[in-house]
């Protein structure tokens, strides 16, 4: 009898759960999840660029027992990384963020609800006890801006994460071919890919409806008055500046967050106004196209702030040894996005305590091979810069 490759059993890394993602979702859906902006060189470059960059290995240093725990933000993590917000969740499977949530509660790890998810902050507040992120983007309506923290304040959360590298949509030309948008407005060739996966159309109109439970109460996107892309470029103020956040971080008073920062400059001004962390990112490659990676910037950035700040990155980490390149550079913990999203979409919950079960086996096996027995020990030493071959 022939083994069938699709399982999750199967699924061994990034690239595999990728495969399994991709024959179980609509081809838009897929394509939601996989694209970026423009050409996507800065979603390809956000995993190569991680090849510059040599570990130096120490030996003989004892390390039967490795410990991976982290604090980042006020929080205690089992291991370095952590599951950033994303949005629409229950789109690639009907758990959704309920599935991320317990997968990251048995990792004992911070998983992030975003103003975009389809489940509430408050349920997933009350289901679990790991650190959890509230997401949210900056609105031309300060009450509303107001409001969904104050909500959050109430539900308990720990961290309050602001992205600001998404004042408009990215360019991502992948979902105009397909006419991907909530509510859905398909093209006639979106609308058969949906045809021919019927087991998610099955799953999809068998659960609950599908809402977005943060901002229902506010904006009506799911009676079809505001896109998801019109509630970029409508709804979101572009006008934001560092006074309007420094007005946020006074009003939360707690762990505040600034997703999307790259340059020194700017993680000198969150410090500035009081943020308690930051996390170099570039959005995956999903808004601007062009833009440096995270990893490349990171070393500038921590050597800068990192005293000061608690510096985080995220963006093409694929595999345990990009984690460790990370830290060595600077970084506090990294983000996960596309890295649980295609385990969910491809297993739900399953799908996801694997991938990060096999993303903490990886570090873990890495460390020992590194002579590393606890994160701190990792440091600018074990890593080299890989100048281009003339």
């Amino acid at each position: 009898m022939t083994t069938n490759p699709w399982r999750l059993s199967h699924c061994h890394n990034f690239s595999d759960f990728r495969k399994l993602a991709q024959r179980r979702l609509p081809g838009p859906i897929f394509n939601y999840i996989d694209g970026a902006a423009d050409d996507e060189t800065t979603y390809r470059r956000n995993t190569s660029a991680f090849d510059a960059f040599d570990l130096v290995p120490n030996v003989l240093r004892g390390v039967e027992n490795v410990d991976l725990s982290v604090t980042v933000m006020g929080q205690r993590l089992a291991v370095p990384f952590y599951c950033s917000p994303t949005a629409l969740q229950r789109l690639f499977h009907h758990d959704g963020e309920r599935a991320v949530a317990a997968a990251a509660d048995k990792a004992e790890t911070m998983f992030g609800v975003s103003s975009l998810g389809t489940v509430s902050l408050e349920e997933l507040r009350q289901r679990h006890a790991n650190p959890q992120i509230y997401q949210f983007y900056f609105h031309r309506d300060r009450g509303l801006n107001r409001a969904m923290m104050q909500r959050a304040k109430e539900a308990g959360i720990d961290v309050m994460m602001l992205t600001v590298d998404s004042i408009t949509g990215g360019n991502r030309e992948r979902d105009l071919r397909t006419g991907f948008s909530i509510p859905f407005r398909l093209t006639v060739g979106g609308m058969l890919q949906f045809a021919l996966k019927p087991r998610w159309g099955l799953n999809y109109v068998t659960h609950e409806p599908f809402t977005l439970p943060q901002l229902d109460d506010h904006i009506d996107l799911g009676g079809g008055a505001v896109s998801i892309g019109r509630y970029f470029t409508e709804l979101l103020d572009p006008s934001m500046t560092w006074d309007d956040v420094a007005e946020m971080v006074d009003l939360w008073d707690g762990q505040f967050c600034l997703k999307g920062v790259m340059a020194v400059e700017d993680a000198r001004r969150a410090v500035d106004i009081g943020c308690t962390g930051i996390v170099l990112s570039n959005h995956g490659g999903r808004q601007l196209d062009g833009s440096r990676t995270a990893i490349d910037q990171l070393a500038e950035v921590a050597d800068a702030v990192g005293d000061e700040i608690d510096v985080m990155m995220d963006g093409g980490i694929q595999r345990g040894t990009h984690v460790l390149k990370a830290l060595s550079l600077g970084a506090k913990a990294v983000g996960l996005g596309r890295g649980y999203l295609f385990p969910l979409a491809a297993a739900g919950r399953r799908g996801v305590e694997r991938a990060l079960g096999l993303m903490r086996t990886e570090i873990e096996r890495d460390m020992k091979l590194m002579g590393c027995r606890s994160i701190d020990e990792l440091s600018p030493a074990n890593i080299k810069f890989r100048e281009p071959h003339r």
